[in-house]
């Protein structure tokens, strides 16, 4: 499903580790309803200064989205 693409490790670089969590959902009366499954990376084991420089979390200010929901509800746009 075209979901990764493998690369060569940059020489020098070291990869991020990584590890399976599962879950499983349950329905109201405790039967199992599905079974969930996720890659997640191991980013806590990075070092700042050796394995990254600086973080950087793209965050959008309240006022911005209170914006665009006015120009669309004005505008008649489906969000």
């Amino acid at each position: 499903n075209q979901t990764w693409e493998l690369v060569d490790l940059p020489l020098g670089k070291k990869s991020i580790g990584c590890k399976w969590i599962f879950k499983t959902k349950y329905k109201a009366d405790g039967s199992i309803d599905k079974h969930k499954a996720r890659l997640v990376a191991k980013g806590y084991a990075q070092q700042e200064g050796i394995d990254y420089d600086e973080t950087f979390a793209p965050i959008v200010k309240i006022k911005t989205i209170r914006v665009v929901c006015a120009l669309a509800a004005q505008n008649g746009w489906k969000l």
